[in-house]
């Protein structure tokens, strides 16, 4: 039996611990620091200081007759509407000295004071609707494109009634468009090394864009009926063709 004033030894384990060695992987969340100042109370949103359109301020589009005048919410003057920009255009182009009615017009009167003017035949000046004969083919005065212009019709056995030069020039301010004589030459042209005498057709004058005026071969010479003297024949030779152009 144990001496109860003896103390009794206890034992110490010598066996180390194991510490725990595995990295934690959760990571901190900073917390806000004490003295950061807060969002005053005061300060509006943005949508509670936005301020709302006024009821009974009319849209462009509800008052397009007065949209140029109605003055706006504050007193001052609403930007002008597409409606204001025609009266503002047409005011520009009279300042200019150019009426609106009259630029939209000026091309037409121009064309229909050009239709409406005579057809010129040897440098006289016919009368719309008017009609001369030319070795056995009558030509009535009318208007193409805007423009005075002779129309070829029937034949006929009645003497002609205008002189028959040929065409030994140019025809701009002598003779109109649709006009014929017969060719000269001054006609003359070539086709490769060959030389077409002007004298072979009857020539008619063309207009080309941009009011061009010149002659284009219409039809055989026999088929031009003389009642006056033919014209001379041509002094050239083939030789002047080059390569289609005549030197």
């Amino acid at each position: 039996m144990p001496n109860p004033a003896t103390p009794t030894p206890t034992t110490t384990s010598t066996m180390p611990t194991t510490a725990n060695t595995t990295p934690s992987t959760v990571k901190s969340t900073p917390t806000r620091p004490s003295n950061a100042p807060t969002r005053p109370s005061n300060v509006p949103t943005h949508a509670s200081n936005v301020p709302a359109r006024a009821s009974n301020v009319p849209t462009c589009a509800s008052a397009a007759p007065t949209c140029a005048s109605r003055p706006g919410p504050q007193g001052g003057t609403r930007r002008l509407g597409r409606v204001a920009a025609a009266p503002l255009a047409a005011a520009a182009l009279a300042v200019a000295g150019l009426p609106l009615a009259a630029a939209a017009e000026a091309e037409p009167s121009e064309r229909k004071s050009r239709a409406g003017a005579g057809c010129l035949w040897a440098g006289t000046t016919h009368p719309q609707d008017s009609t001369v004969v030319a070795s056995g083919t009558s030509f009535r005065c009318g208007a193409q494109s805007g423009a005075p212009y002779w129309f070829a019709g029937a034949a006929t056995d009645r003497p002609s009634t205008v002189p028959t030069p040929g065409a030994t020039a140019s025809p701009v301010g002598k003779f109109s468009a649709g006009a014929r004589q017969p060719g000269t030459s001054y006609t003359d042209y070539c086709v490769g090394n060959q030389l077409i005498p002007g004298t072979d057709d009857v020539y008619q004058v063309v207009r080309l864009p941009g009011d061009v005026m010149l002659w284009k071969a219409a039809h055989p010479i026999s088929q031009w009926d003389f009642d006056s003297a033919r014209p001379a024949p041509t002094w050239r030779t083939a030789s002047l063709c080059i390569d289609g152009v005549l030197t």
